[in-house]
């Protein structure tokens, strides 16, 4: 238990960490990098209810790239480490309140790939576009993926300015048609070496810990230019992750069965455990004029076709060198119902059918000042509940 003094502040942290709901008990332990006002660097910090406790100690550096490359069996000490230091109460002079701490990327991202694992949303957008032939033939033999582009990653709250590009033959302007995209991020490492595969059996290695991920879409422009080579533009304009790394641990108790595959995946692919998380995602919207935000939908991460094991595994098969602090998305999570659909292309099926947000609002696609946030959190009974937080951007106008 918890050593709880008559400090105020400390007691103000345990009951805010015991709150009903709370994202972050002490059983989460979640990792991130913060400053408060006036500091010119960050600090590796965990967050524990409404607070932010320095890890420093445990963990130096203004990145956690160095954590992340560490053997899993040492991040698993760390871990072990500040739990025993909470056990015993946390010192007052590294408790900072979260509305305190501006937070920055968690890691310095190398790469960045964004995979396509949810056959409901594969299903559906194939739907749109090619309705003879929704899915293509190999969707259930091959992980299917892109690079994107890691420089314009961005921390949680970053706006995200409206991205120009050609939208058809001869027309260049500001995008009509802009989305969310709702996944999750998965953190990488300690990594492999150039030309050595990483095993399916040793993936759970590699994996650091998961964060929530916004891959923001121009769909005209993507519409465009997409083919023969796949996204581009309409892509690398931002993605918007949140701050906090849910480690690897942390989610243990949530392990689940994966989907059930109709095609036998080849055996590099084939995995024995619970390869699955239950981790239920929500898409939240705001407009200008709402006075809050409103769930447009909510689905569930065990329902991916390709679990984040087999995409590590796929990755790395041809020889391909992974690296601490290199960033994969899920691609866009969606279920079998429609208020599981993960993106507006798939909500208004294409803009066919605008979706009602509140009164008087509705949406085809994402107007200027509109913000989008995302959560996410994994609940069981006898376990704490575990939250990833929020991820948020709000669209600002394009550049003229």
């Amino acid at each position: 238990m918890i050593d709880e003094t008559h400090d105020p502040e400390l007691e103000s942290w345990v009951e805010s960490a015991n709150a009903p709901g709370c994202d972050f008990p002490i059983q989460n332990l979640p990792l991130g990098v913060f400053r408060t006002r006036g500091d010119g660097h960050g600090s590796v910090g965990t967050a524990i209810g409404d607070f932010v406790l320095d890890v420093g100690e445990w963990i130096p550096g203004q990145t956690l790239n160095g954590y992340m490359g560490l053997a899993q069996t040492e991040r698993r000490e760390l871990r072990r480490q500040i739990s025993a230091a909470l056990q015993k109460g946390a010192r007052r002079r590294e408790l900072v309140p979260q509305g305190e701490c501006e937070m920055l990327l968690p890691a310095s991202i190398g790469d960045y790939t964004d995979f396509y694992a949810s056959i409901h949303h594969a299903r559906n957008v194939g739907s749109m576009f090619r309705p003879e032939n929704p899915l293509l033939p190999n969707y259930k033999h091959v992980p299917i993926a892109y690079h994107g582009r890691a420089s314009s990653i961005v921390v949680s709250g970053t706006n995200v300015r409206r991205p120009q590009g050609q939208l058809g033959e001869g027309v260049f302007g500001a995008t009509k048609e802009l989305d969310y995209e709702l996944e999750l991020g998965v953190f990488l490492g300690p990594g492999n070496q150039l030309g050595e595969a990483i095993p399916i059996a040793e993936s759970d290695a590699h994996i650091a810990g998961v964060c929530l991920l916004n891959d923001w879409s121009a769909r005209d422009m993507q519409r465009w230019e997409y083919q023969p080579l796949g996204p581009f533009l309409a892509k690398n304009f931002a993605t918007s992750i949140s701050p906090w790394l849910v480690t690897w641990e942390a989610l243990a108790p949530f392990r689940v069965a994966a989907m059930a595959h109709e095609t036998a995946p080849l055996p590099y692919l084939q995995t024995e455990s619970d390869d699955a998380v239950d981790i239920t995602l929500e898409t939240w919207l705001r407009g200008a004029q709402m006075s809050e935000a409103v769930r447009v939908s909510s689905s569930h991460f065990r329902e991916l076709y390709w679990t984040i094991s087999q995409m590590v595994a796929h990755h790395t098969s041809n020889g391909c060198m992974l690296r601490a602090g290199d960033l994969i998305g899920s691609g866009t999570v969606s279920g079998p119902e429609k208020s599981n659909r993960g993106c507006l292309l798939e909500l208004t099926w294409k803009g066919a059918e605008p979706v009602h947000i509140a009164r008087g609002v509705s949406r085809q696609y994402l107007q200027d000042a509109d913000e989008v946030i995302l959560r996410g959190y994994c609940e069981r009974p006898g376990f704490r509940r575990i939250g990833l937080g929020a991820c948020s951007g709000t669209i600002l106008a394009a550049r003229v």
